[in-house]
């Protein structure tokens, strides 16, 4: 017992504190942010569906985050949906594997109009470390009509939403125009 205690004492931290918000203040100045455009767009909630293409999961365990308590997208009006047939907004992760690449196009096509299609991470923007594999048709775009990308391998919770505040305001000008 006192073996146990003494090598738990002696084992270093290896958990690191997120500094993505400093506090929540900064996040539900961006929450808000969200929320009037999703409010101005979409009359009150954003409904996204998320579909991964092939990817190492490592963007979907960013998305999840998303719904976590400190994030918490639902009180913004953003939640994620089970069906592309009541989402108004498509993430796609990952390269679109051979065999997903069908799928993908049905759920584009039952995804009803307007929809935005988002390619979150560098292998749904240009096909990673898997571009050119023969498994792979490499990026979202080169299966499906691409309307924003997400940088990064994977994107972190706060820049996935400070892209969708940019895709939202794009789309608010697009409405105005």
């Amino acid at each position: 017992m006192f073996r146990m205690l003494l090598k738990i004492l002696q084992t270093p931290k290896t958990v690191l504190a997120s500094n993505e918000f400093s506090d929540q203040t900064e996040l539900l100045v961006l929450g808000k942010k969200i929320q009037s455009k999703v409010k101005h767009l979409f009359r009150g909630s954003l409904a996204i569906r998320q579909i991964d293409g092939g990817s190492d999961n490592a963007c979907e365990q960013e998305l999840v985050a998303l719904s976590n308590s400190f994030y918490d997208l639902e009180r913004f009006g953003i939640h994620f949906v089970a069906s592309p047939k009541h989402a108004d907004l498509l993430m796609i992760t990952g390269p679109i594997t051979r065999n997903m690449a069908e799928a993908v196009r049905r759920a584009y096509a039952v995804t009803p109009d307007p929809k935005i299609i988002v390619a979150v991470g560098d292998e749904a923007i240009n096909g990673g470390i898997f571009k050119n594999s023969y498994a792979v048709k490499n990026k979202v775009s080169d299966v499906i009509p691409v309307d924003y990308g997400i940088p990064g391998n994977p994107p972190s919770p706060k820049t996935i939403l400070l892209h969708l505040l940019r895709l939202l305001e794009i789309k608010v000008g697009e409405r105005q125009s």
